[in-house]
């Protein structure tokens, strides 16, 4: 009997076709109108949903106070930075202050988008 001694693990690959661009625009409501409407009658539960989902604590939105939402404003910020979507920090600041709501559709839009799913390739059980 021959054992066989593994150097190198398969390595997960990940490919990325996606834009650096938002997939949708700040009022772009029309492309998802029940969620939409779920966010703006109840966009406290909406929130915390979209942000479990994005793997943050369920209850994370509920900080969400002050002149400037700092939970939007880091959600948002942090999601251009995972899926490389290019932006400011600026128009962040703006869309999270004055369009809180629509700022967490468009986020959750984006993750429905950009759902990306790691597959292993070439891996075989001995």
């Amino acid at each position: 009997m021959s054992s066989r001694v593994v150097i190198n693990q398969p390595q997960p690959v990940m490919s990325s076709r996606d834009s650096d661009q938002w997939g949708s625009g700040i009022c772009d409501c029309t492309q998802d109108v029940p969620e939409c409407c779920f966010a703006f009658w109840c966009y406290p539960c909406f929130a915390c949903i979209i942000s479990k989902r994005y793997g943050q604590c369920l209850c994370l939105p509920l900080l969400d106070i002050g002149c400037i939402p700092p939970i939007t404003l880091a959600m948002r910020v942090s999601m251009r930075e995972r899926y490389g979507i290019k932006d400011t920090i600026c128009r962040d600041c703006v869309f999270a202050t004055f369009c809180t709501v629509c700022t967490w559709c468009q986020m959750s839009r984006e993750m429905k988008k950009r759902d990306i799913q790691v597959l292993l390739v070439g891996a075989r059980t001995t």
